[in-house]
């Protein structure tokens, strides 16, 4: 299977969103998933599309606040490394279920740090302490390092197809291009994919400056709730 890979390292927060959601909506047209690593030109926080912001600007200092085309709670990105995945209609991630998903996609993640010679297990149910905060505890299928949680992620599926919104706290002796790399190569191994460069089309870049600029960057939508 072909899959395409970008790479778009380090970006603005509001169009770090406002890419992932062009690509959600371009993904049946380019026919085949894509897998996104990217960064963060400042510290932020994103947090998910059903949370009160009120309460969101209230338990961290991070700034800006976006909210996610994705569910999920808050989501620091001051030294996490993030990754996106969308997969177009009826492919095969699209069709299952939300639970089946949020496993598949850390048991990849699994799988990568164990070729980094790190350990790590899924949640087998969930732990709450904070409220709203995603790495404060856990949920089910979260990815454990010595108990901790290294790795969690939100999902948004509609007739356009399924996003994965992810995040990774990672344990300090992993490197990200190191961690990166064994990502594809266990999608090669265990999903027989062959990756293709995937720089943005002209109709995805402009589709995500359009949301930068309409939508992610304005308080209408960020404060919506």
């Amino acid at each position: 299977m072909n899959w395409f890979l970008l790479n778009s390292c380090k970006c603005a927060a509001v169009f770090n969103m406002a890419l992932d959601e062009a690509l959600l909506e371009n993904v049946s047209r380019l026919g085949q998933p894509v897998l996104r690593f990217y960064g963060w030109t400042e510290p932020a926080a994103t947090f998910g599309y059903f949370q009160k912001f009120s309460e969101v600007e209230r338990v961290t200092l991070l700034r800006p606040l976006i909210r996610r085309p994705t569910g999920g709670g808050i989501v620091p990105h001051d030294a996490d490394w993030t990754y996106s995945f969308v997969a177009p209609p009826n492919h095969e991630w699209h069709l299952l279920k939300a639970e089946e998903s949020y496993r598949r996609i850390h048991e990849w993640i699994q799988r990568a740090f164990s070729k980094l010679k790190v350990e790590t297990e899924l949640a087998p149910c969930c732990k709450k302490t904070a409220p709203g905060q995603c790495f404060e505890g856990h949920e089910k299928f979260d990815l454990l390092w010595r108990g901790k949680k290294i790795a969690g992620a939100a999902q948004r599926r509609n007739k356009s197809g399924l996003l994965i919104q992810g995040s990774v706290q990672p344990p300090s002796m992993v490197a990200q291009s190191g961690w990166e790399n064994a990502m594809l190569e266990v999608a090669r191994e265990n999903f027989r994919v062959e990756w293709n460069e995937f720089p943005p089309d002209k109709i995805v870049q402009a589709r995500a400056d359009e949301l930068t600029l309409t939508k992610y960057s304005l308080n209408s939508y960020n404060r919506k709730r």
